[in-house]
């Protein structure tokens, strides 16, 4: 199984999997719109490969048959206002 991946123009380390080159058919209109334009980032062999950097590659495979794509977005940021104050209960 390959999928194509694809870099957010507008969302810093955000990645879409697709199933074929440049097919978005099956991404909601309202993703495609917040994801902004596509950037060709690699064809990846799913089938292949036993896990994937970022991402759980059972998710992903999961993901692209039953919707036709999968949405890697960055990992939520740790709040240093959080970390400061947990930091000062010592």
């Amino acid at each position: 199984m390959f999928c194509v991946i694809y870099r957010s123009s507008k969302r810093d380390q955000t990645y879409l999997y697709v199933e074929k080159k440049d097919d978005f058919s099956r991404v909601p209109e309202e993703l495609m719109q917040g994801f902004g334009k596509p950037i060709f980032s690699m064809v990846v062999n799913l089938a292949t490969r036993e896990k994937l950097a970022l991402a759980d590659i059972e998710r992903v495979r999961e993901a692209l048959a039953e919707q036709g794509y999968y949405l890697q977005v960055p990992p939520p940021t740790e709040s240093l206002l959080n970390m400061h104050l947990q930091g000062s209960d010592k």
